[in-house]
């Protein structure tokens, strides 16, 4: 605010350059101006006014800038990439050969070969009467989908993952928050659990190109998958040597149920379509794959995670924490 010295200050400069250019009215006139606009004027306004540079108040003008091309996390899609102001922009991947990599949704360095060749039939029989308790827990959950899908084992593998993939990040999740309560490393099973959900993902994302669910079918899996993730969060809040063997039993059946998958391709009962782009790419198949070789893999999956989960139950039956044993990471 200016005071009155200041006041009288303008008015006498004003009246002395004035005399020789204005009349004495208007020399008046702007000087009561000038000193009303000094008195008016925000202090807020003159403080952000000095500080903002002319290239800042451009840069806020600025919208983002649209260009380039990517590849989609679905099917190699091309799509607009945003140029972020930050200067943050999607790294261009190529494949060994020298080629462009099609995925944003993973990296060449996230595939692997699968081993095919783990023991399917190994089962841990339920002694103790946590073990029953989580063996037939996830006989009853078989029932009802039993009866819903029965032979639609596309649409049921659909569903099935969108189950499978809810515990290891569960559990990866909540092993991240005690870690971080603890000030302690987790011995890597933070990273294995959501590794496991990730790879459950997966399979949903290749069985979505070969069956399209239905609009029920969809319902469904917001009704089970919202029931499924509350009540499993609580079971490995109680006691995680239940939840990691329920996931074992689960895993059991998910070998189950893609056995008769297979066995419904040999017969001819379901067509034996090529393989999907992305199942080629993340278990680096061969470009003449088939949906066998898809299920095939998928099912091994499920055999080395059924191995991670009676594991992790094991150790802690033994009484000890899960950081004190490392991680089988890479376990596929």
């Amino acid at each position: 605010m200016m005071s009155r010295g200041g006041t009288r200050l303008t008015s006498s400069l004003m009246a002395a350059v004035g005399g020789r250019c204005f009349s004495a009215a208007t020399v008046r006139t702007l000087s009561d101006e000038v000193a009303t606009a000094w008195i008016r004027a925000p202090v807020v306004g003159l403080r952000y006014e000095s500080t903002l540079a002319l290239g800042d108040k451009e840069r806020q003008e600025e919208k983002p800038v649209v260009s380039g091309l990517a590849a989609g996390g679905s099917g190699g899609k091309d799509e607009k990439t945003v140029v972020s102001y930050w200067g943050i922009q999607p790294g261009k991947v190529k494949k060994d050969d020298g080629t462009e990599w099609r995925w944003s949704c993973f990296r060449p360095w996230e595939t692997y070969e699968s081993n095919t060749s783990i023991d399917l039939k190994k089962h841990h029989v339920p002694v103790t009467l946590m073990d029953k308790l989580a063996f037939w827990t996830v006989k009853v959950l078989r029932w009802p989908t039993d009866i819903f899908f029965q032979r639609r084992y596309g649409c049921r593998a659909m569903m099935l993952e969108t189950v499978a993939a809810v515990p290891g990040m569960v559990g990866g999740m909540l092993l991240h928050c005690k870690s971080l309560r603890r000030f302690e490393h987790s011995g890597g099973w933070i990273k294995a659990l959501l590794e496991e959900a990730e790879n459950e993902r997966m399979h949903l994302m290749t069985f979505m190109e070969v069956a399209q669910p239905r609009w029920y079918e969809r319902a469904l899996v917001f009704a089970v998958q919202g029931v499924f993730f509350n009540a499993y969060f609580l079971g490995y809040i109680i006691s995680p040597k239940f939840a990691h063997r329920m996931v074992g039993y689960l895993e059991e059946e998910a070998i189950h149920s893609y056995t008769e998958f297979l066995k419904e391709l040999d017969k001819g009962n379901i067509e034996n379509v090529p393989a999907p782009a992305i199942a080629i790419d993340y278990w680096r198949l061969p470009a003449n794959s088939t949906l066998r070789d898809v299920v095939m893999i998928v099912r091994a999956d499920e055999a080395h995670h059924r191995d991670v989960n009676h594991f992790a139950s094991d150790i802690h039956y033994q009484g000890r924490e899960l950081k004190e044993t490392p991680a089988p990471l890479g376990y596929h």
